[in-house]
């Protein structure tokens, strides 16, 4: 304890971080607190503790945290719009959505996250913003930083290096922000990138921008102390002790009911689940020997599940009662890639041993399974 002591004084000598076995019963005015997960579906599911549990009229509270590579999707968003999915399957890259409004965004360990607690009367993103660029302004002064209309943040007048979004219940509210800081921008660019065409969906779709991290900007900076400016500040402006309570999103004891917020936000019904009605309408060019064969699908999509699935492709090609086979399958099974491989694992054990029309039916499948 005393090592882990001397640990966190080094962070920066006027911020103290400590395990708190109580927060919430800390005196009224205000809390910071961060967590020591970097999972994030745990660091969700705090926030959704906290909107529901605690006294926010008589304590406001900051809570800070960073997440292992994620992407998160605003809980209006269609993922399949969003996102590459493929590749994220492919990069092991968790795929998460808030309880929030607003864009898709990219998390991992070079990026910052910050939630702002307080009752609905008191909710005021601008002041949060504005809160943010007064701590980054006192700890590099030459920073050119400042909140627009939008409420993003923008380096240089334009690169943004903080999205927002935010809750608002019935008498909670919380309002959070990125600081991408040194965040793999490769990585961002390549997942927030959807390979569909063809997908019509009344969701609320992402706006893109250019971004830039803060190390790239000044590289003396360091998460440590970016968090500790923002604390301090956030400090000042609620007039409360300046430590950061450390706490475990793991934690029962200290969070009761939160590991079943945290599977429920990992559930298949939710982070697909809730995807507003889309449509895809598509053409597959399948190669198939020394030639190649354009086949239409179209497909409505409710709650993540396949509701109506059209397959036009010619007769001669393949027998239409095969691919009727397929279409009546893929009708009301979920859109997604494992629940159709087995499907079709089942269909091609009761296919004509045919060869020519195996090797026919086995390509459509696949083209099938990777449309999703």
């Amino acid at each position: 304890m005393v090592l882990q002591s001397f640990k966190n004084c080094l962070w920066v000598s006027c911020v103290l971080r400590v395990p708190k076995a109580c927060f919430w019963s800390t005196a009224s005015g205000g809390l910071i607190i961060q967590s020591v997960s970097n999972d994030v579906y745990q660091n969700l599911a705090v926030e959704d503790w906290i909107h529901d549990h605690m006294d926010l009229e008589k304590q406001q509270v900051l809570f800070l945290w960073r997440n292992s590579p994620a992407v998160v999707i605003g809980r209006h968003q269609n993922p399949w719009q969003e996102c590459n999915l493929r590749l994220l399957r492919q990069k092991n890259i968790k795929l998460a959505r808030r309880r929030s409004g607003g864009g898709t965004v990219y998390h991992d360990l070079g990026n910052i996250n910050l939630t702002f607690f307080t009752t609905r009367k008191k909710y005021e993103r601008m002041e949060n913003l504005k809160l943010v660029v007064k701590a980054l302004k006192a700890l590099r002064p030459q920073l050119d930083v400042h909140v627009t209309d939008r409420y993003d943040i923008l380096l240089d007048r334009q690169y943004k290096i903080s999205g927002t979004a935010a809750k608002l219940g019935r008498t909670s509210a919380y309002h959070h922000c990125t600081l991408l800081c040194n965040a793999d921008k490769f990585v961002l660019s390549s997942v927030l990138k959807s390979p569909y065409e063809g997908l019509k969906s009344n969701a609320t779709p992402s706006v893109p921008a250019s971004v830039k991290n803060l190390f790239e900007e000044d590289p003396s900076l360091t998460y440590e102390m970016l968090l500790d400016a923002i604390a301090k500040e956030y400090a000042v402006q609620h007039q409360i002790d300046q430590h950061i309570t450390l706490i475990n999103p793991a934690d029962e004891t200290l969070l009761p009911g939160i590991s079943n917020k945290a599977k429920e936000l990992q559930t298949w019904e939710w982070v697909y689940g809730k995807t507003p009605k889309f449509s895809i309408s598509t053409c597959l060019s399948m190669a198939y020997k020394d030639s190649v064969l354009d086949v239409k699908v179209n497909m409505d999509v409710k709650h993540g599940r396949i509701e109506v699935c059209n397959i036009d492709l010619p007769e001669q090609w393949l027998p239409p009662g095969l691919c009727s086979e397929l279409v009546k399958s893929l009708t009301g099974s979920k859109f997604c890639p494992n629940e159709t491989t087995t499907l079709v694992a089942t269909l091609l054990r009761v296919c004509p041993q045919d060869d020519e029309l195996h090797s026919r039916w086995s390509l459509l499948c696949e083209n099938m399974i990777r449309l999703m």
